[in-house]
């Protein structure tokens, strides 16, 4: 920011929208003069004239309209930010809309204990959103965060903290030929159908959970693809392929009779990462980044830009 200050940036605003330096002193509480200078201030911080000055009027300059056009979504949502903040702080709460794929597991218990703990007027919803749609719900505001399987390579989504980091396992039918191994090793699902997900996902995020590639490059065949977890836990029941899932994830589910969980060594092993919308800010979910951080012990990872960070091929990463 250049050292921009808050001041100047409502200074221009209001004055924007009065086209008056002595009326937009008036709403700030500030003298014509002091205008005129958190304006000059902005001006020189940007390079730029904003305002165009005569004796008779006050207009924007071209570039001062598409400042004014670029900067009042986000002084708007930060200003939205800090009231939810204040809110949540003065112990009102509002709402916190939870997204999580599969089943909670201790980790995102604890946070949400924690956060319920320290916001106990903030009403707490979990919704469980589709494995094929990791990403919809929080962009089409069902949901304020969510709880996803990594990958995130999204450029309007916020990643972190990143945690729950667990083995693979394999969940096969009771009479497929790998039901009675100990271990597998990741070449060695070259010799199965792999479960795919269908869907909405991006196909980076697609392919990570269910890859075409072993680690050495063998050929991976394609099984049925799902949109949920069951789905795909059903369709391995019947033998219609083999699903990967975490290891937490198969403890969750246990034996089930017509299912076992075989380890897989060789894989990168399964992460899940709470994300939240760039462009929507929530006081609340803020709150709850920091709760799961603080149950989880990790930090928040820096947002990753499209196309950054994407698995080879051979990554599979499937948890609750």
């Amino acid at each position: 920011m250049s050292g921009v200050e808050m001041r100047e940036l409502e200074s221009f605003l209001v004055l924007a929208q009065e086209l008056h330096f002595g009326r937009a002193g008036e709403r700030l509480y500030v003298s014509q003069s002091r205008v005129s200078q958190l304006l000059r201030s902005l001006e020189s911080r940007i390079g730029a004239p904003l305002v165009e000055r005569t004796s008779r009027r006050v207009r924007l300059t071209p570039l001062g309209e598409k400042f004014l056009a670029d900067l009042r979504p986000a002084y708007d949502a930060l200003r939205a930010t800090v009231d939810e903040a204040r809110a949540v702080a003065r112990g009102r709460g509002g709402e916190l809309r939870i997204g999580f794929q599969g089943s909670v597991d201790d980790s995102l218990s604890r946070a949400i204990a924690r956060f319920g703990d320290r916001y106990p007027d903030c009403a707490i919803d979990i919704v469980e959103i589709p494995l094929s749609d990791p990403f919809g719900p929080l962009r089409r505001q069902e949901v304020d965060c969510a709880v996803v399987l990594l990958p995130v390579a999204e450029d309007d989504l916020v990643l972190g903290p990143v945690f729950s980091r667990q083995p693979q396992t394999l969940a096969v039918s009771v009479r497929h030929p790998f039901a009675a191994r100990d271990s597998l090793s990741a070449e060695e699902l070259a010799g199965c159908r792999l479960i795919g997900i269908d869907g909405g996902a991006p196909e980076y995020w697609r392919r990570a959970q269910a890859p075409g590639l072993t680690p050495g490059g063998l050929p991976v065949p394609a099984g049925p693809s799902v949109n949920t977890l069951q789905e795909g836990l059903s369709l391995a029941a019947a033998d219609r392929g083999a699903m990967l899932l975490c290891r937490s994830t198969a403890d969750h589910q246990g034996r089930r009779g017509s299912l076992t969980f075989v380890p897989v060594q060789g894989l990168p092993d399964s992460e899940l990462g709470l994300v939240r919308h760039r462009l929507r800010p929530s006081a609340q979910a803020e709150a709850f980044a920091a709760a799961v951080g603080e149950a989880t012990g990790t930090a928040a990872r820096r947002p990753a830009r499209l196309g950054a960070g994407r698995p080879r091929t051979g990554a599979a990463r499937l948890s609750p």
